[in-house]
């Protein structure tokens, strides 16, 4: 096992896999930037380095200055977290050249699932089931002409969607209804392309008006043991973003779950894939499931997983990444009821989810059996306009879905934050809501069902200030372990979160309250 790792990645993802290297007795360092100074998470680490800067591109995606703060305080491996350099093939064979250990897939891996042309090929010689559509450029790599752009449009049939082959996020997309608006969209997208992924390589797809968004969690070891830990659903998304998530999947019965796992299964093979992945795909109305995309890294919403399964995801990537084989049989692996992930933004979901920022006058988070939070604030901290406005993750664990949905009600509820807008209300909302609680809900749920939908009102800002005034005097805080710095304590995230089962290793996290 490695004697430290850095942590290339900030808030709660960095936070949470300072927690796992406790578990595995490896010494963890932070980087952060100049806005990301003293924030919560930075003190959870053994050591912390400053990246100078602002921007991610000089900070969080500054593979020199990165790689030169591992070096020189002797970390052995570097974890990406998610987002940023984690799906940077580049940056993973850097890190190899520079004889550090990338702790995740290959460079080659990444590569080659990293472009949606790339593993759409691959995917068809797996025998994957592919969303129908065309590449727009050819085999030589020369983009197609528009009149051959036209054509396929109508041979697929519209509404299609434009998308970049490289990236995500919702960059590079486009939907479009009819032949007159495909060449500016084409346009439109290819440029929004090449200013976020350096690449302006585009495909076209058939665009599904409802699906669902059912993806499947893959382990491997590179040494030919790979399991899958079952299926997420995550169609609940703004903008092209997921902020809500369960596991199991409403929308998959038992032979669909079959299908899609083993064909997860037969994608990662492909590329002997290594460390923890996902793969995710659509499923339309008639119960047919297309590959969407493979991602190379640890997922947002990677928790609701590990609290059915009881396996640590993010240790087992360490491991791996150590050179551990994978001690998990398939055979060994049993879900077990049912949980769900919001994912709690500073922003303004009646404002067109609009970010927000400001100084927490309050932070409280939930408690209680089968409730984690993943976090990287307190009380205090700054949200500032650099980065994802993502604060907190929620998730809840019930022996089935509707006991998981009251749970994560009254987490939500119990959640407090006071001096930025969040998107709590909001949350309580779509959980509320009938087609939610019935396990309809397809990709266009909110575009359906919250469209109109704004708060019910707030108390005056300033007594929700003096309320936070006077509880801020009333929170004790406790030293944090470095340095001698008092900070709020964060609860252990692998506390009250359920059941927990020790497969694949004496190390697996023991059984919560």
């Amino acid at each position: 096992m490695f004697r430290k790792l850095l942590v290339a990645n900030r808030g709660e993802i960095a936070a949470r896999l300072f927690a796992t290297c406790r578990e595995l007795g490896v010494a963890s360092v932070a980087v952060y930037s100049d806005p990301d100074a003293g924030m919560p998470w930075t003190l959870q680490a053994d050591e912390a380095y400053p990246l100078p800067g602002q921007a991610a591109a000089d900070t969080y995606l500054n593979t020199r200055a990165i790689l030169e703060i591992a070096l020189q305080c002797g970390a052995e491996a570097v974890h990406p977290g998610y987002g940023f350099l984690s799906e940077n093939a580049s940056f993973a064979a850097a890190c190899r050249d520079a004889g550090l250990i990338f702790v995740g897939p290959s460079p080659a891996a990444i590569q080659k699932m990293g472009s949606k042309a790339t593993s759409r090929a691959i995917a068809l010689k797996a025998g994957v089931p592919v969303i129908p559509g065309s590449d727009g450029r050819d085999d030589q790599g020369r983009a197609r002409s528009p009149a051959e752009m036209r054509a396929a449009a109508e041979a697929i049939g519209y509404p299609v969607l434009i998308k970049a082959a490289q990236g995500g996020g919702g960059k590079g997309m486009r939907i479009v209804w009819e032949p007159n608006a495909l060449a500016d969209a084409w346009q439109a997208a290819g440029r929004e392309s090449l200013s976020a992924f350096g690449d302006d390589h585009l495909l076209l797809e058939k665009y599904f008006t409802a699906v669902r968004h059912v993806e499947v969690q893959v382990l491997g070891d590179g040494r030919g043991h790979l399991v899958h830990l079952f299926e997420r659903e995550c169609s609940i998304q703004r903008r092209h973003q997921k902020i809500v998530e369960e596991s199991p999947a409403p929308g998959a019965n038992l032979n669909l779950r079959a299908r899609m796992v083993e064909a997860a299964l037969a994608l990662a093979r492909a590329v002997d894939y290594e460390s923890a992945g996902t793969v995710e795909f659509v499923l339309d109305e008639d119960g047919a499931f297309y590959l969407l995309e493979m991602n190379t890294r640890l997922q947002v919403e990677h928790p609701v997983t590990e609290l059915i399964t009881g396996i640590d995801l993010a240790a087992w990537q360490i491991r791996i990444a150590a050179g551990e084989p994978l001690a998990i049989a398939q055979e060994d692996l049993q879900p077990r009821g049912h949980a769900l992930e919001c994912r709690v933004y500073a922003e303004d979901p009646a404002a067109g989810f609009l970010p927000a920022t400001g100084r927490l006058a309050l932070y409280r988070r939930p408690t209680g059996p089968g409730v984690r939070v993943d976090d990287g604030i307190d009380t205090g901290t700054v949200i500032t306009p650099f980065y994802d406005p993502l604060l907190a993750k929620v998730v809840t664990w019930g022996e089935d879905r509707e006991a998981a949905r009251r749970r994560m009600l009254g987490a939500l509820r119990e959640t407090t934050v006071l001096g930025v807008t969040t998107n709590i209300p909001y949350l309580l909302a779509i959980l509320e809501h009938p087609a939610f609680i019935a396990g309809d809900t397809p990709t266009h749920f909110l575009e359906r069902h919250l469209a109109d939908w704004r708060p019910d009102g707030a108390a005056d800002d300033d007594v929700w200030l003096a309320i936070a005034a006077l509880e801020s005097t009333r929170t004790a805080t406790r030293p944090s372990g470095r340095s001698g710095v008092g900070v709020a304590t964060p609860p252990d995230p692998w506390s009250q979160i359920g059941p927990w089962r020790n497969v694949g290793g004496d190390d697996s996290p023991s059984p919560g309250g």
